[in-house]
């Protein structure tokens, strides 16, 4: 059943801002505003649910296709729930050469979850994702706009640890 958009509401700052966004550009070109739009949704919202993202079109005056194409395109969208903390792992070539299959597998174990999961307890879920554009200093991760490089289980440990403390 989709889901209805009457009980997604930006807040009235966020609201203030998504028209600010809307603004800076022309006349007819609003569907310009969707990425940094979709970003203020998802800060609000924690994902991007199918009805998230039919206010976002509604909001833009597009179709909400159109906006399904952005938020599946980009792997910083989350289109289901996430933990509080989402690492985003690579697992391309360059990263799998210097050690990140055995890296990345530690870091399964030690969070007992694989990709696209969330550990029990809600703090952190695991994304793979493609080319984080760190290739000479992997592997890497990232947490936001964190970067994680010349991973190895020590650090991969310490990093847990640290997200955990700062729940």
């Amino acid at each position: 059943m989709p889901e209805l958009t009457e009980n997604i509401v930006f807040s009235k700052e966020r609201l203030a801002k998504v028209e600010e966004i809307i603004a800076r550009y022309p006349e007819g070109k609003q569907k310009s505003a969707l990425l940094p739009i979709l970003h203020l949704a998802q800060e609000q919202f924690g994902w991007l649910s199918s009805g998230t993202m039919n206010y976002v079109a509604g909001l833009l005056s597009i179709q909400p296709v159109e906006v399904y194409e952005v938020a599946t395109f980009y792997t910083m969208f989350h289109l289901e729930p996430v933990g509080k903390h989402v690492i985003e792992y690579c697992r391309t070539g360059p990263c799998c050469v210097m050690g990140g299959e055995e890296v990345f597998a530690h870091l399964r174990e030690k969070l007992n979850i694989e990709a696209g999961q969330t550990t029990e307890d809600g703090l952190i879920t695991l994304k793979e994702v493609e080319c984080l554009a760190a290739c000479g200093w992997g592997p890497c991760f990232q947490i936001r706009e964190k970067y994680f490089m010349h991973l190895d289980n020590q650090k991969v440990d310490e990093i847990i640890e640290d997200l955990r403390k700062t729940n």
